[in-house]
Formats: structure tokens, sequence, C-alpha cells
């Protein structure tokens, strides 16, 4: 089976240089597409100069003129390859090894999962605590690229993209696996603009995965109920 890693990227010049060394180092990779979402920093310009070897997955970078948000991000990226299996990294991931990403596509190519979600275990407590709390947000995950893009208006979710992810799968009964990842954790929004713009950021980031959380429970809800109308 063909895999792609997509690493959606907004202002990530000083970090995802780290993630894409990883991803270069994995056998099980056919290409790795990096969307610079509209970045207005050198996002692109570091992606574009990484050094490649001949035995390197491909590496593509998407230039989006508009922050579409991460779940355009994404979608852009599963879109604009063939691969069977899409892999979702997040950009400013501390700690990535190979050996994760082997171990969070496993489930996907035995035929075991339709998605594998990665869960931070031993990185830092501020996100092993998310992790255990809310595993479903989590950025890094394996799935069958067809119902990744089957999910409708899923580009439109931004930050609630996991989410709409989450319900979509549960929704349809697809069978998921939670894969643990451990010493990874990534880099928070008060570290990246300081306290103030971090908590907004952090802010809008909840109201855009609340309104995604609505939005595709509510299809769910409808989806039951259609269903109990035709065995009545």
């Amino acid at each position: 089976m063909k895999v792609a890693a997509i690493v959606p990227a907004y202002n990530e010049a000083t970090r995802i240089e780290g993630v894409l060394q990883v991803l270069l180092q994995c056998p099980q990779l056919h290409e790795i597409l990096v969307v610079n979402d509209g970045s207005v920093d050198n996002t692109a310009e570091v992606v574009a100069r990484m050094p490649r070897d001949a035995d390197a997955p491909t590496l593509r970078l998407i230039n989006l003129p508009v922050n579409r948000g991460k779940g355009g991000a994404m979608f852009a990226g599963a879109t604009a390859t063939d691969a069977d299996v899409v892999i979702f990294f997040d950009a400013d991931l501390i700690g990535l090894k190979p050996d994760h990403v082997a171990r969070i596509l496993r489930p996907v190519l035995e035929g075991d999962a339709a998605m594998s979600i990665g869960v931070f275990r031993g990185g830092r407590f501020s996100t092993d605590i998310a992790q255990v709390l809310v595993p479903y947000i989590s950025g890094q995950r394996a799935m069958l690229r067809e119902l990744f893009t089957e999910i409708p208006g899923i580009e439109r979710t931004r930050s609630g993209v996991e989410i709409a992810l989450t319900l979509h799968f549960r929704r349809q009964r697809y069978p998921v696996s939670m894969v643990v990842i451990e010493g990874v954790t990534h880099t928070m929004k008060e570290e990246k603009l300081g306290w103030a713009r971090g908590a907004l950021a952090r802010a809008k980031m909840y109201a855009e995965i609340g309104r995604a959380f609505l939005r595709y429970a509510r299809i769910s809800d409808l989806r039951h109920k259609l269903l109990l109308k035709r065995e009545e």
C-alpha cells in the first residue's frame, strides 16, 4: 500500500525541520507532503532547502495562498496524493522517532484498524495529561485516505478536524486503534506566541473544536434517528 505523510504547517519555520528529518528516515513512507497553510514566516523556504537522500521518501511542498486552518490544510494534502494510506503529523512535534511512525501505521497497514491515533506519554506532563483527558484530539493519526476524503465538510473544520474525524469514524463504526508514542510532546501555543496571544489562540482553537463537535454530533444524532425510523 502506498503511504503519504501529510504535515500541515502554519508559521512553523523554527520547528518543522526536526519533524521532517525523522519522516525522511521512514522506509514505510513513499512521499511526504508539507502543506504550508498561508504562513507569513519562512516555513516554505525551510522545507525547500531540506537535504534529501536518494532512498528517502519524496518531499513535496504545497503552498496555500491563504490560511485555511488545519482541516483545510489536511484536506489539501489528502487530495493532492493518490496514496492508499495517509498519516498526519503536527509540524511542532518534539521527540518523534521513526519507530513511532511505524507503530502508528502498523494497525492500518495490517488491516486491524481503519484509523490509528498516536497518543503522547512520557513527553511532558502538560501534553500527557491533555491526551489522557481527551486522546481523540491528537493530531498524529493514520487512516485510509478514502475514509478521510469522504467526510462531509472536513475541509472547513479548521482546528476541529480531529474531533470531526473521531465522530465520523465512530458513527460509521470504523475500527480505531490507539497507539502510545512514548517521549513525544509538542510546542504549546503560549510558547510560540507568548502568554497573551497564545491564550487567545488557544481559545479560538477550543471554539473551533466546539463548533465541530456540535456539527458532527448533530449529524450522528440525525443518522441514529433515521436508522430507528427504518427499523419501525
